[in-house]
């Protein structure tokens, strides 16, 4: 991807952190020449060296075109949204502004593997859905299902564990634009009702 300096963000730690923030990823694959992208929610490792860990259907033909050892490229999409020309200080200044659209992304390469292993997709599903429950005040657990329903259940996908080969961060919230621009972004933002982490991030000093 295109990745301007004052947009990268390559610090492992802040990357982790994003990644669990936004667990839902588009895996991308090549079928031939043709690119073809699942979506699902993946587990970061606790620590490096990183792994990235989920599962999809047994019918999913994604196990057959992207087999053991092949690279694949993950991508998890954070919070965006258009920014107006409007918001700028600047515009009534020179008018020398123009729309543009903020958002965060984090590309992982890295090569797949995949097992069918009932105990390993077991304890998969077990900490995906420890990890999605724990913040709800009557946690589910996937041993609240009938045992046979869970085995059944067990047969009909195939976990993935991805070794991590490289990741990158584009955080793009105006860097780019002065301090009263950027003022001016995360208060046109706020006035919107829209998520406040977008505007946090616009007004987080973009050398921290």
């Amino acid at each position: 991807m295109y990745l301007p300096k004052h947009f990268q963000e390559d610090r492992p730690e802040v990357l982790a952190a994003f990644i669990r923030a936004h667990p839902l990823a588009m895996l991308v694959t090549l079928d031939g020449a043709r690119a073809e992208v699942d979506h699902v929610p993946m587990l970061l490792s606790a620590a490096e060296p990183w792994r990235l860990r989920g599962h999809v259907a047994r019918a999913n033909a994604v196990t057959s075109r992207a087999p053991d050892g092949t690279e694949v490229l993950v991508v998890f999409r954070g919070v965006d949204h258009y920014i107006t020309p409007s918001w700028y200080p600047q515009k009534r200044v020179d008018g020398r502004v123009v729309p543009t659209w903020n958002y965060s992304v984090v590309h992982v390469r890295g090569r797949i593997r995949w097992s069918s292993d009932a105990s390993e997709l077991h304890g998969l599903v077990t900490t995906l859905t420890d990890t999605h429950e724990s913040s709800r005040p009557a946690p589910w657990a996937v041993d609240d299902a009938p045992a046979d329903y869970v085995a059944a259940m067990l047969r009909a996908i195939v976990g993935f564990e991805i070794e991590v080969e490289s990741m990158v961060g584009k955080f793009k919230a105006s860097q780019n634009r002065s301090e009263a621009d950027r003022a001016g972004v995360a208060s046109g933002l706020a006035a919107e009702g829209l998520d406040p982490a977008l505007a946090a991030e616009v007004l987080r000093d973009p050398r921290t």
